[in-house]
């Protein structure tokens, strides 16, 4: 179960064991930029595409997914209701952040984000620990026709973007045992959580970071 700590950033206490890993999922009431002098984002456009960071910092380029090794280099994703992933590779000491929206889902972001790590840093998904944080849930995401039928429903349907993520990473040779789920919607949270479902153009945006030391 994750945990929020001091600074209102939800942690998972599987991933504390890493003394080289920074990592969290940030709430409306944390300020993540202002942690790190050194943070690398992107203008994301709910793609499959993947870019490695390489030390750099600020906003990237467009894509959905920030790759990194570099150590003092933080890497994050913004959201507000689609789901976040940070993937950690416990012996390349690599990581990754993902946006994962339903059109990033539907292209299968956290699948092409796997392959990214294993291509950029030699990583193999058995070394791969993986962390859904907080976005909407299939309580509150009720989609029309069209986006139905891009999960293989019919007619108005509620969609699990978390699971359909995490069956993804499975696919990808993730080990179940290493992902991590939130179980947080941001939509029922309103006093932690940014929506736009819920708040629409007055939403702000979660940060959610990882890194290495």
């Amino acid at each position: 179960m994750f945990y929020k700590d001091s600074r209102q950033v939800y942690r998972v206490p599987e991933l504390d064991g890493f003394e080289w890993l920074v990592h969290g999922f940030g709430t409306r009431l944390s300020h993540i930029p202002a942690l790190f002098s050194n943070l690398a984002t992107l203008k994301q456009v709910h793609s499959a595409s993947c870019i490695a960071a390489a030390g750099r910092s600020g906003v990237l380029g467009p894509g959905d997914a920030l790759l990194e090794d570099t150590p003092g280099s933080v890497v994050a994703v913004r959201t507000a209701d689609c789901i976040p992933l940070l993937l950690i590779d416990e012996r390349r000491r690599a990581v990754a952040a993902v946006h994962a929206g339903w059109r990033g889902t539907v292209a299968r972001i956290a699948h092409r984000a796997v392959e990214a790590m294993s291509e950029r840093f030699d990583s193999s998904p058995s070394d791969l620990h993986a962390a859904i944080g907080p976005g909407i849930g299939k309580c509150c995401y009720e989609v029309g026709p069209e986006v139905a039928e891009q999960f293989g429903g019919q007619g108005r349907a509620h969609i699990d973007l978390p699971e359909t993520n995490r069956r993804q990473l499975i696919e990808a040779g993730v080990t179940p045992e290493h992902i991590y789920a939130s179980n947080l919607c941001t939509m029922c949270r309103p006093e932690e959580f940014h929506s736009f479902r819920r708040d629409k153009e007055a939403a702000g945006r979660l940060y959610s970071f990882v890194g290495l030391r």
